[in-house]
């Protein structure tokens, strides 16, 4: 089936920040009194809320993060998005080429998606269809968000695709039965662990230009009408 709705993340797809966001979280963790390496925390925190971060450091690592550590967090990184975020290369050019409703579902909470998009002039492109894991019980890799997002935006399931950076959004997007995309033009994405997860994950594409979204959705329509 041809696409009627694209879901896209934030972090990572339409605005370049998760080398920001990683390292301000682990500048958190250092003030918690932990310590844990880059590429580890990629592998467990890229994609995932801030609930989810908590529940994984106090389960996986015995970290105790107050809510003192996250409000610290959130202003650090605020800080550094009003500094330093930049839009992912080619998204304002690619929109108006889509021909395609689409909406934004990202782990962060609404705030934070709403000023990620503001800071780099992309608000206006997407509100109001903007959705956070803080509208559902669970977060990626559940699929709650991403059906959340369809229903609210009338779509079926099976005629979403979502445009997501990490292996946790792809996984939820597959277990909410729609088509994902894997998006691989962020300055993290460079990372080659990463890189090898999201392919073991088998998404339906991986690109590094966002550019190029509109052919490969035309490409997915037409292989479905010759198969």
């Amino acid at each position: 089936m041809s696409p009627e709705l694209v879901i896209f993340d934030c972090d990572g797809v339409l605005v370049d920040s998760e080398a920001l966001s990683l390292s301000a979280l682990l500048g958190m963790i250092r003030t918690a009194g932990g310590s844990i390496a880059e590429d580890a925390a990629y592998e467990h925190f890229l994609g995932k809320s801030v609930k989810s971060v908590r529940e994984i450091l106090a389960r996986d690592f015995g970290l105790v993060v107050t809510d003192a550590h996250l409000t610290d967090m959130r202003v650090e990184l605020m800080r550094r998005f009003r500094e330093e975020l930049r839009p992912v290369p080619g998204v304002s050019e690619m929109l108006p080429r889509l021909g395609l409703p689409y909406c934004v579902a990202s782990s962060g909470t609404l705030d934070r998606i709403r000023y990620a998009l503001d800071v780099t002039g992309l608000l206006g492109l997407f509100e109001p269809h903007l959705f956070s894991a803080a509208m559902v019980e669970r977060g990626k890799p559940a699929p709650d968000l991403f059906l959340l997002a369809a229903e609210r935006m009338g779509a079926t399931p099976n005629a979403c695709l979502v445009v997501e950076d990490s292996p946790a959004g792809v996984a939820a997007a597959r277990a909410a039965g729609m088509t994902v995309f894997a998006f691989t033009g962020g300055a993290h994405a460079g990372n080659p662990a990463l890189k090898a997860r999201l392919a073991s994950i088998k998404p339906d594409s991986i690109f590094a230009d966002m550019l190029q979204l509109p052919d490969l959705i035309a490409g997915l329509g037409a292989r479905v009408e010759s198969s």
